[in-house]
């Protein structure tokens, strides 16, 4: 405790705070990005995962396949394989490149499922109603599906990215800047490890305890009337 009272001035100077601020920022825009283009690209495996046929049967059986393997790979293994597989074509590329589509290839296979159990919530007649009016498979999923879907996608697509967000600190082995990396230089530097990494753990609260509570938010505006009302019975309960 005395090593921590004496190093806290020097460790809180404005040098490692800006230092720390800049890392919290990659860390946030690292997921931010992955994430995001993930979620569109699972939208599009999920789309090309549903095409009905049997001419579409070798493609279904593709997206299926890149799930589930991608779903049992650790996190850290899919940064290695980016790693060594864009070096080898592009040498030039930047780590915040590698770690954004690592980042997107994981985020994929993970939200890809919650979307399409967003969409196989959606009742089959709603469907069938849809390609009565000669609407086209693409139409029915933008205008029908979709909107319909958002209650049940959005509130764990958003619980996903907060927890990815602890999990960006795997992307410190290959180097990237991001707040686990320089709380290990600052470590490294004499600082305790208690002081170093307990403030870290509170700038990774800080970054996803707000998105937490906007995933809260989205989820009663985007709830049912009915799942609304079920809700407001069970807290007078």
């Amino acid at each position: 405790m005395e090593r921590i009272l004496e190093q806290a001035p020097r460790f809180f100077s404005s040098g490692n705070m800006a230092l720390l601020l800049e890392a919290a920022g990659l860390t946030l825009a690292m997921t931010a990005t992955g994430c995001l283009i993930g979620f569109f690209l699972a939208f599009i495996l999920v789309y090309l995962r549903q095409t009905p046929g049997l001419w579409a049967m070798p493609l279904r059986w593709i997206c299926i396949t890149y799930v589930e393997v991608f779903r049992r790979i650790p996190f850290i293994v899919v940064i290695y394989l980016v790693l060594f597989f864009i070096q080898a074509v592009t040498p030039d590329a930047s780590l915040f490149t590698i770690a954004v589509i690592a980042i997107c290839l994981y985020a994929v296979a993970y939200t890809a499922d919650i979307i399409r159990g967003g969409i196989e919530s959606v009742p089959r007649t709603q469907v069938e109603a849809a390609e009565a009016m000669n609407l086209s498979r693409l139409q029915t999923t933008l205008t029908i599906v979709l909107p319909q879907a958002w209650p049940v996608i959005v509130p764990p697509a958003i619980a996903f990215a907060v927890s990815f967000i602890k999990d960006t600190a795997l992307v410190s082995q290959v180097g990237v800047f991001e707040l686990t990396f320089r709380g290990k230089e600052l470590n490294n530097q004499g600082y305790s490890g208690i002081l170093v990494f307990g403030t870290i753990a509170l700038c990774y609260f800080l970054i996803s305890f707000p998105l937490s509570l906007l995933g809260q938010h989205l989820e009663k505006r985007l709830a049912t009337p009915r799942g609304q009302r079920r809700a407001r019975k069970i807290r007078r309960t």
